[in-house]
């Protein structure tokens, strides 16, 4: 293979520079989050603990194995956009994730010790797009909001409970 200069290539063929792909927006990363959670809508995912009782260092620290953060890290769209970890701090940087967000998306206190990558997928885009009605959250969401609300917790209860109502 010769090598030679572009302009001297341009004489003989059509040379296109590459622009490069601007980053993405704060929505097109919650977007492509919310699409890889929803590749495997039944995995169980481990929610952060108690992220409101935590000090502002210690919520950036924060992570949990196989948490929804997890997910957003195992794909290589968002880590080339500069997903640096699956720590809180840096996923709230990334996402641009305000604390009553974070809390809303990933806190054990709305989910108990874990939730369904579906569920995690539902609460980003309500995130991603904040005209959607609470309204539209499924049963499935507000059983489990429920559960968190009186107490009860665990993955027993939210099974009895999601039995009962489908």
């Amino acid at each position: 293979m010769k090598h030679m200069p572009v302009a001297e290539i341009s004489r003989v063929a059509d040379v296109h520079p590459i622009r490069p792909k601007p980053p993405m927006t704060r929505v097109e990363r919650l977007e492509r989050w919310a699409e890889v959670l929803e590749r495997d809508p039944d995995r169980v995912l481990t929610s952060l603990e108690e992220i409101e009782w935590k000090s502002e260092s210690e919520r950036r620290d924060m992570r949990a194995d196989d948490s929804a953060l997890t997910v957003a890290l195992e794909d290589p769209v968002l880590r080339a956009e500069g997903l640096a970890s699956d720590r809180l701090g840096d996923a709230m940087a990334f996402f641009h994730l305000t604390d009553r967000e974070a809390h809303f998306a990933l806190c054990s206190c709305v989910y108990g010790q874990s939730m369904h990558a579906r569920v995690a997928a539902r609460r980003v885009r309500m995130i991603a797009h904040p005209g959607i009605s609470r309204c539209e959250v499924t049963r499935h969401d507000l059983s489990m909001l429920w559960i968190a609300g009186t107490g009860l917790g665990g993955i027993v209860a939210a099974s009895a409970l999601l039995h009962l109502l489908y």
